[in-house]
């Protein structure tokens, strides 16, 4: 039975954006060997969307309260790559990882898992 999923984000330098992910962002992790750190995410959930094309495939970190969520990152010295904006399902913004690419976070509007 399958009991958890794993994630891959691709980086261009991927030792920064793991140091980034552990110390920035608080996640606790494993070294899986030669520093390859390998992180526990929080309760998770899956969407399915409909697409005229082969799928790609996005990941979002969610949080309660998305105002807060933005300070508290900021007051660690994060970018924001776009500003908090109100979408149909949440509030979504992105930050900024050490190899330039944006990280999505969002508040969901709808019922999760993690409540």
């Amino acid at each position: 039975m399958i009991n958890a999923a794993h994630i891959i984000l691709y980086s261009t330098i991927a030792d920064a954006d793991r140091v980034f992910i552990r110390d920035v962002l608080g996640f606790d992790g494993v070294d899986a060997g030669s520093g390859w750190l390998i992180f526990k995410l929080h309760p998770a959930e899956i969407a399915v969307h409909p697409t005229d094309r082969i799928g790609k495939h996005e990941f979002y970190l969610m949080c309660d309260d998305i105002e807060k969520t933005i300070t508290e990152l900021t007051n660690r010295g994060l970018t924001i790559s776009e500003s908090i904006s109100n979408q149909r399902w949440g509030r979504l913004a992105s930050i900024k990882l050490p190899s330039g690419a944006d990280l999505s976070i969002y508040q969901p509007l709808h019922p999760t898992f993690t409540t």
